[in-house]
């Protein structure tokens, strides 16, 4: 059966996103390498600054979701979280758990589970998943999912223009104190093989027109196609849906040959303003609509994380939080200061001295 539920309904507690402010425009890009003949596939990508990394961003996420899961939950706290995760693919450690220091940070530790998670830009929701498994089985109440990353691109290469930094935070809770219901869900995967990274190497490697089709296209029509179908439902019954977002063709295309409106796609498409950031694309979409939505909206969310594979959720809001004392989706992607190529190489290491 392709449909997952568990057995105990589970839901959204709190939500909250992260992004740097530093911006480097596509144009930037282009001018450099291609003196300016290629047309930049969005306008400009988030850059983590100097003294940021996975960790540092997961933090600010996860207290901007604590804060909020605080005021729908009142009986809530950081130490009832019985597992703290984090999905990325670029944590700043290859041996040493970035949810460990995480989970330390927001006041987590010590009797909670923690672990890394890592499906290229689906891991976000893969701790998800998990989430949803721990707190619908009744193994823990809370339990925290991150999906964040600070993506490598090669300087030059295609990934370079899109390749942005930020991400979102999930607390999964009870669905009777929850924002947002999970009604249900649907993970579709295959080996196919588009995009990569082997160890030891800092730059991912892509085939080209095949991270489209067979990889992208594929498995989100397959992984919402099934869930709609399990709950008997069509386009027309969600008033928002969000998509990984690598770019502004693919979402787009995507939500059209799935029955999506652009009214119901725009205001989770942030890819133009912050670039793709991985592990938290489709996450991060998340959150810039649940600052928006309004009791009883039904909300679609599917990710795509290369390798491959697409998770579908079916949401539906069940109550709002104010703004106040916290920090929107929008409010991060509006913060922004400008740099040139040659800051954003010094943030990013990619030029080393000695």
């Amino acid at each position: 059966m392709a449909l997952m539920k568990p057995v105990k309904p589970v839901g959204i507690t709190g939500y909250g996103a992260y992004v740097p402010r530093y911006r480097l425009s596509g144009q930037a890009i282009s001018e450099l390498w291609t003196g300016g003949n290629v047309t930049p596939p969005v306008n400009e990508k988030a850059v983590p600054g100097l003294d940021e990394d996975v960790v540092t961003m997961s933090i600010e996420a996860a207290r901007n979701a604590i804060a909020r899961a605080g005021y729908a939950d009142p009986g809530f706290s950081s130490a009832s979280l019985g597992a703290v995760w984090v999905g990325s693919e670029s944590h700043p450690y290859a041996v040493k758990p970035t949810s460990t220091i995480v989970a330390e940070a927001i006041g987590a530790t010590p009797y909670t589970q923690a672990a890394d998670w890592q499906f290229a830009c689906k891991a976000g929701t893969e701790a998800i998943q998990a989430a949803i498994g721990f707190v619908g089985s009744g193994m823990t109440a809370y339990a925290l999912a991150i999906g964040m990353d600070a993506a490598q691109g090669r300087p030059g290469d295609a990934l370079e223009y899109t390749a942005g930094a930020g991400g979102a935070a999930l607390v999964i809770g009870p669905a009777e104190n929850a924002l947002v219901e999970i009604e249900g869900s649907v993970s579709y995967v295959t080996d196919t093989p588009d995009f990569w990274r082997r160890q030891y190497e800092k730059f991912p490697e892509h085939a080209g027109r095949f991270t489209g089709e067979p990889a992208y296209f594929h498995h989100i029509t397959s992984s919402v196609t099934a869930l709609l179908q399990a709950m008997h439902l069509s386009a027309r019954d969600f008033a928002y849906a969000v998509f990984h977002q690598p770019n502004v063709k693919f979402p787009l295309k995507v939500g059209e040959e799935l029955g999506f409106t652009l009214e119901q796609l725009r205001p989770g498409l942030l890819v133009n303003e912050i670039g793709n950031t991985y592990a938290g694309s489709s996450v991060i979409g998340l959150t810039a609509i649940l600052d928006i939505a309004q009791p009883g909206d039904r909300i679609l969310l599917a990710s795509f994380g290369s390798g491959a594979g697409s998770d579908a959720f079916c949401l539906r809001v069940k109550k709002t939080v104010p703004a106040k004392h916290v920090w929107t989706t929008h409010e991060y992607v509006q913060r922004r200061t400008p740099i040139d190529y040659a800051q954003y190489a010094r943030m990013k290491g990619n030029y080393k001295l000695n």
